[in-house]
């Protein structure tokens, strides 16, 4: 079969660190054009992967099979709604939307099309999540009581950008960002959620959005989530830490991948997604653990489900169902944190 043009929308840290480099990795997909109207970027777009550049979305539409979109935040509902409209099935990178309603009215149009919408949640091919959601259908833990999860850095200097200096209108801050991985993969592995309290904080000179963020969740079954985003961290907490009945889980240290490609290392190469043994986590208790291989991660299984689902008429790689679930839960936390509640779902 020939191969799917993708048309990818955005050439910043997402585009050119995450997209481009996997879509280039995966069988079936070739990136034909990239929308960026910086000329040192259009010029690593055709130099590094032999796409054309074009200065507009409007200039993308025919070029392409697939529509990517990796823009700011704030544009990723009208210019997924515009491809659809269009008759392009889409990618969106996280956050879908900035609410759980715009996400709901997005996933009605692509059914109502019926074209493919699916949602860039590489975190859920992370090789460290990968081992916990492993220990927990196993029952390595026992019952689990607490899932922790954080993704913590120390960056006191704020690096500015629409991420840290836009206000609500950009969706930008860590809650809709990082927050967006760590809910929806408490979602994924301990189901819906029925209580949420937050804590969202700007703690640096000139950033108007969320750098140091807490949330708490109660899922339905009765496991409790605690969850941390933050930029202020000067000394870093685990990456997991999930206390069961029997054991506990404890986990320091980020995937690798993202590491990896931002060095710019293919993800097609081999061992690209493997951990080392020094950064493998451990289960058991304080007087006895042993240490658990990380599974190796993933990421380019996101877009092997896309081409699958183009193709094949496989179920897209992450579900807008489910993603839509943890935008709800992220308006409820911002509920909570504005207003100082518990709020509750469902």
């Amino acid at each position: 079969m020939s191969e799917i043009d993708v048309g990818l929308v955005g050439y910043g840290t997402a585009g050119a660190c995450f997209h481009a480099p996997l879509i280039a990795a995966t069988a079936g997909l070739r990136l034909a054009a990239v929308v960026t109207r910086d000329p040192a970027r259009a010029a690593e777009v055709a130099g590094r992967h032999g796409a054309v550049a074009v200065p507009d979305v409007e200039l993308l539409w025919d070029r392409c099979d697939l529509v990517v979109v990796a823009s700011p935040n704030r544009t990723h509902v009208p210019v997924a709604a515009e491809a659809l409209t269009r008759g392009k099935p889409v990618v969106v990178d996280k956050p879908l939307a900035g609410s759980a309603a715009e996400a709901r009215a997005l996933a009605a149009l692509a059914s109502e099309r019926g074209l493919m919408l699916t949602v860039f949640h590489n975190r859920r091919w992370d090789g460290d999540y990968l081992t916990v959601r492993e220990l927990v259908d196993d029952g390595a833990l026992g019952e689990v009581l607490r899932f922790e999860s954080r993704f913590e850095r120390w960056r006191p200097v704020p690096k500015g950008g629409w991420r840290e200096a836009g206000g609500p209108e950009e969706i930008g801050g860590l809650l809709y960002d990082l927050g967006s991985h760590l809910v929806d993969q408490a979602i994924q592995l301990f189901g819906p959620v029925r209580e949420v309290y937050a804590e969202t904080d700007a703690r640096r000179e000139g950033v108007a959005s969320d750098d140091d963020t807490f949330v708490a969740l109660t899922h339905a079954g009765g496991v409790r989530s605690h969850l941390w985003a933050g930029a202020m961290a000067a000394r870093l907490g685990p990456r997991f830490r999930v206390l069961g009945s029997a054991a506990g889980y404890l986990k320091y240290g980020l995937d690798v991948q993202e590491e990896r490609l931002r060095a710019g290392l293919s993800p097609a190469t081999p061992g690209f997604g493997e951990e080392g043994e020094d950064r493998w986590g451990t289960l058991g208790t304080d007087e006895r653990a042993i240490a658990v291989p990380t599974l190796p991660g993933r990421y380019l299984d996101f877009y092997r489900g896309v081409v699958a689902c183009l193709r094949e008429g496989a179920p897209p790689p992450v579900d807008p169902a489910g993603v839509i679930d943890a935008l709800a839960v992220l308006d409820a936390a911002r509920l909570s944190a504005t207003q100082r509640i518990v709020a509750h779902l469902g």
